[in-house]
């Protein structure tokens, strides 16, 4: 989970934990974002959009490049990146508010 707001992490492992999701790591910016899943290698990234180094496009750009590449899922309190996520390799985009393992599962599903 990489968001630079700590709440939300927060909020967001319970949530994902609660769905039988494994939560490997937390980063708060893209960098440590990066440095985790080199070292972690998850299999799905949520990513926010909006990070204080980084911006979520260029860190979905970099995770791409990793062996065994994670998938990647951007965030944010804003709604309207559905539209450009196609553009950025990701797998999908949700929205905070909407966040729940059934929106992951179904993004996740559409990407296979």
């Amino acid at each position: 989970i990489v968001d630079d707001h700590e709440a939300f992490r927060s909020s967001a492992r319970t949530l994902l934990e609660s769905e039988g999701y494994e939560v490997v790591g937390e980063a708060e910016d893209g960098a440590e974002a990066l440095r985790l899943a080199e070292a972690l290698r998850p299999e799905v990234v949520l990513l926010d959009v909006h990070l204080p180094d980084l911006h979520g496009f260029d860190v979905t750009d970099r995770l791409r490049r990793l062996e065994n590449a994670p998938r990647v899922v951007l965030i944010s309190s804003r709604a309207d990146y559905g539209s450009v996520v196609g553009s950025t390799g990701a797998a999908g985009f949700v929205s905070k508010d909407e966040l729940s393992a059934e929106a992951l599962e179904e993004l996740l599903a559409e990407e296979t």
